[in-house]
C-alpha cells in the first residue's frame, strides 16, 4: 500500500474502483512523467450520490462533498496510470473543477476546493495547483460536480 493510500485511510476514506468511460475516450493518456486524467464526476463504484444543482438542489456542503468525490476517482485513475504505484505521484499540476449550479450560486470556487483541499492534505506542498473553477448549466448523470487534473509521476525505475 503507498503512503498515499495510508493517509488516505487514516482520512476514513478510500478509493473507489476506477469509473469506466461512458463516451468514446480514455480514463487518462500519459506524455512523458505527465499524466492527464479525464474529467470525472461525483460517483462512487457506478452511483453517482450528488445529483442536481448546487445552490439549488444541494447545499455548498454537498458540492465540497461532491468535489471530494471527484478528486478520489482521479486517484483512483492515477492509480492505474502508475501501474498500481501510487509512490510513484510527485506533484499535481493543474484541475479543473465544473459546477452544475444554479445561475446566481457565486462560490463555484469554493465548491471545487472539496477537491483540491484533498490533494493538498494527500500531498502538501506537491498538491498545490494550478486551478479553474467554473459553473456550468449541466453534467453528465446530472452530476453536481465534474473535475479533471494533470499529475507528474515518476518513471519507474
Amino acid at each position: 500500500m503507498s503512503a498515499l493510500e495510508t493517509t488516505l485511510g487514516a482520512m476514513g476514506l478510500g478509493l473507489p474502483d476506477p469509473p469506466k468511460p461512458i463516451a468514446n475516450f480514455l480514463p487518462w493518456r500519459r506524455s512523458g512523467r505527465l499524466v492527464f486524467l479525464a474529467g470525472q464526476v461525483n460517483e462512487w463504484n457506478g452511483t453517482v450520490p450528488f445529483v442536481g444543482k448546487v445552490g439549488r438542489e444541494l447545499d455548498l456542503d454537498a458540492g465540497l462533498a461532491a468535489a471530494r468525490l471527484c478528486a478520489l476517482n482521479l486517484i483512483a485513475c492515477l492509480k492505474l496510470a502508475c501501474e498500481g504505484d501510487l509512490d510513484r505521484v510527485a506533484q499535481c499540476i493543474q484541475v479543473r473543477g465544473f459546477v452544475n449550479c444554479d445561475p446566481e450560486f457565486e462560490f463555484v470556487p469554493a465548491v471545487v476546493n472539496g477537491a483540491s483541499d484533498l490533494f493538498v492534505a494527500l500531498l502538501g506542498d506537491a498538491g498545490r495547483h494550478a486551478r479553474t473553477a467554473v459553473g456550468v448549466a449541466s453534467l453528465p448523470r446530472r452530476a453536481a460536480v465534474e473535475v479533471d487534473a494533470v499529475f507528474e509521476i515518476a518513471m519507474p525505475s
